[in-house]
């Protein structure tokens, strides 16, 4: 059975032939790395100037976002021959192989497109624009490299005014005979036509027709790889849909990115899958310049290497440039475009084609399994280093096949799925599973199989062998290993269950498999289990330090998919286990990473310890205020002969003077005054003297204050905390003296009764 997966929702199982031989991952290649083709641009009269132009841009387009060296291209137009001194073709770039300086020269001769005159023939000829590309791909080329015909037209045939078709009347017809014919024998020449229609009314069931009418097999099996019409509404959307149709054309992934007018910062991203790619920068204006950043900030050359990636780019004085990334650093990359005034009117477009390679890590659980019983199979996808895959749109479009095949049984078809139903533990994690039952036929080897197929990246096979086991395995193991979060260098601890019920001692191995060697590594190596043993043993995962992974931490971590096997070596090197490792691996932090919580927790002590202080110095002062005393002058005789209250102080010390007091005492405010009161923490309050010292006033009784008056406090009048009323013992039962306010407060008989 055969089903396409789209992004990373319900895919599915295909049925590999018989007898397929797996291909080893080293020497599985990208499908089809180099194309010939040809781009038939239409010149006719319908073709208004800006359609002219976009298609100029787009044939230049292509050919620079073009990522194998060895890639042949041909550029014509083509419109219709008239009269017996035009021509329907118009070559205009020969075939260029498209390395370094061909990509180069690519733009300079695409620029030699143009618009047809009225007097040069403005008519429509798809079959000699047919005939054309069929002989250029065809003639002295290699069979085996796809060949490609782009067709842009508005889709309207037009051979009227063609003297070649005939008399007038049946021009028409025979065009369309012509047409099939050619169509017939682009099929047989192997020649696909991927038809581009534009302008105000594109006739769709022509274009469809030529797309249908030549070669049907694609770069891969693949329903995105069978050649289509493709359709745009205007003149600016010409280069991004051409480049979806020659990335479909050319097994090439592409993804568009940001547009923004100069001076800005365009962003595109680089699967970690590709092994090479092109981004391709539409300027509009050739005034633009553009630089390159990796996804780590980096500036990037534009020609030669930088660690570990080799970059060559054309077109820099053109209006479309492209640079070229072999075995790019995947992530984010940054494409700063600036301009000179009066050339940033035009918008800048950023797009990546790509190719890469995919592969995949298989596992049978159990790996020997009786027959009979049911086992479990996994096809894990991963980079070609062994990272896991967690954008499910780097693998957009995927297939799967896989069987299972073995002595004592015909083959077998698994379905596998991402679709988190079933034995599929988790829907479009890049993990795709199934089961099936162990024929009971099965009487030897056993295989299961699995490969990967998808547009743009290389197709991959994998395999697991094992053998039928017997009813009582000698040896029997059970591995845990936890999914775990560690920095370069880290280790991760698990456990093996043993149990040996043999009287033999039994030589277990184990090692990691589908990873790149250095990224992990898995101790011990061997362990020995003793007859009659039952028990576990702890199984250390080690991650490489930090220099084996290059680059690739840049982005902040990454996803280890490996396999930890177990084999015993003993028992005719029969697989026990093959356990899926992940392993997220992340930077090693540096030190404010790993003290923060240091500096958070002395920042919050600090803090604490500051409002604490500031608390406590408000209570101070909140407690030595002397906001609230009513201060009474008391006579010899005990009379209360003036109140005033006290309002806040001068640092905590309201001063005063007593004025008139042989005739009228009184009480009044007075900055630098001889007498001073403050609140005491213990109650009541302390008086100071100017040249005397202190006195404690207590909240019942008095202290001097001159040869005839004394100082005492009355009721409090500072809110909230107001106590009973308490009559002072000095208080004269018919003596009401007048009292005098404090400066800058309410007169103090009106304070003093309201608080009564």
């Amino acid at each position: 059975m055969v089903s396409a997966l789209s992004g990373a929702a319900v895919l599915v199982s295909l049925l590999a032939p018989a007898g397929h031989d797996p291909v080893p991952v080293a020497e599985s290649k990208p499908a089809f790395a180099s194309v010939n083709y040809a781009v038939a641009v239409d010149e006719s009269a319908s073709l208004a100037p800006d359609d002219m132009k976009a298609e100029k841009a787009a044939a230049a387009r292509i050919a620079l976002g073009d990522v194998s060296s060895s890639s042949h291209v041909t550029v014509y137009g083509f419109a219709a021959a008239e009269s017996g001194d035009q021509r329907a073709v118009d070559p205009v770039c020969p075939r260029t192989t498209l390395d370094a300086a061909g990509r180069e020269s690519i733009g300079g001769c695409v620029g030699k497109l143009r618009s047809r005159k009225k007097n040069e023939g403005t008519g429509t000829d798809f079959p000699s624009a047919i005939r054309q590309g069929v002989h250029e791909l065809s003639t002295n080329t290699d069979p085996s490299v796809p060949r490609v015909l782009f067709l842009l037209t508005d889709g309207e045939m037009d051979v009227t005014g063609s003297p070649k078709y005939g008399d007038a009347a049946h021009r028409k017809a025979e065009g369309e005979r012509q047409l099939t014919q050619e169509l017939k024998a682009a099929a047989a020449k192997g020649v696909q036509i991927w038809p581009l229609g534009f302008g105000p009314a594109p006739d769709k069931a022509q274009l469809d027709r030529m797309a249908a009418g030549g070669f049907q097999k694609g770069c891969v099996e693949l329903p995105s790889a069978r050649p289509k019409a493709g359709k745009v509404s205007g003149a600016k959307d010409v280069g991004p849909m051409l480049e979806k149709v020659f990335a479909a054309a050319h097994c090439l992934r592409y993804q568009q990115g940001t547009s923004k007018r100069p001076p800005a910062t365009l962003e595109i991203g680089i699967s970690p899958l590709a092994t090479v790619g092109s981004i391709v920068v539409d300027k509009s204006d050739p005034a633009v310049t553009v630089t390159y950043f990796d996804p780590s900030g980096h500036k990037v050359p534009t020609s030669g290497t930088y660690k570990k990636s080799r970059f060559e780019l054309a077109g820099a004085g053109r209006a479309v440039e492209a640079l070229k990334i072999t075995d790019p650093v995947p992530g984010v990359w940054k494409v700063k475009a600036e301009a000179p005034e009066g050339h940033r009117s035009l918008p800048v477009g950023v797009s990546v084609l790509w190719q890469g390679e995919l592969r995949g890590a298989i596992t049978m659980d159990p790996p020997s399994p009786q027959a009979g019983q049911k086992t479990t199979v996994t096809m894990r996808l991963q980079t070609r280093e062994g990272y896991e895959i967690e954008d499910p749109r780097d693998y957009a479009g995927l297939r799967v096949r896989s069987e299972l095949t073995g002595d004592g049984f015909a083959p077998v078809a698994l379905r596998l799925t991402d679709d988190g139903k079933g034995p599929d533990p988790k829907a479009s994690d890049g993990s795709f599973t199934g089961s099936v039952t162990i024929p009971k036929s099965a009487d030897g080897a056993l295989k299961v199989s699995g490969t990967l197929t998808a547009s743009g990246l290389s197709a991959d096979t994998r395999s697991e062998e094992g053998v039928t086991a017997p009813g009582v395995l000698p040896v029997t193991t059970a591995l845990t290993l936890p999914p775990a979060d560690v920095h370069p260098g880290a280790t991760v601890t698990g456990t093996l269950a043993v149990h040996n019920t043999s009287d033999t001692p039994h030589t277990l191995k184990l090692s990691v498999a589908d990873l790149r060697a250095g990224l992990v590594s898995v101790s011990p190596a061997d362990i020995t289990v003793k007859p009659g043993e039952s028990g576990t043993r702890n199984v250390t995962v080690e991650v490489g330090p930090a220099g084996v992974f290059g680059g690739r931490l840049a982005d902040g971590e990454l996803r280890l998919g490996g396999t930890v096997t177990v084999v015993d070596t003993t028992d005719h090197d029969r697989t026990l286990v093959r356990s899926p490792l992940s392993v997220r691996v992340t930077p090693e932090p540096g030190f404010w990473e790993k003290y923060w919580w240091v500096f958070v927790i002395a920042a919050a002590v600090i803090a604490l310890a500051a409002v604490a202080v500031l608390a406590w110095l408000r209570q101070r002062r909140t407690r030595r205020d002397p906001y609230g005393l009513v201060l009474q002058l008391v006579s010899e005789d005990g009379d209360i002969v003036g109140e005033h209250p006290a309002g806040h102080g001068q640092k905590q010390w309201y001063e005063f003077a007593v004025v008139e007091p042989h005739r009228s005492p009184r009480i009044e405010r007075r900055n630098n005054g001889p007498y001073a009161v403050q609140r005491s923490p213990e109650g009541g309050a302390v008086l100071r003297k100017r040249g005397g010292g202190r006195s404690r006033l207590p909240t019942s009784g008095s202290v001097p204050l001159t040869d005839t008056l004394s100082l005492s406090l009355g009721e409090e009048t500072r809110p909230p905390k107001a106590r009973r009323t308490r009559p002072s013992r000095f208080r004269s039962r018919t003596t009401s003296a007048p009292t005098t306010p404090a400066a800058g407060e309410g007169g103090s008989g009106s304070a003093y009764e309201s608080y009564e």
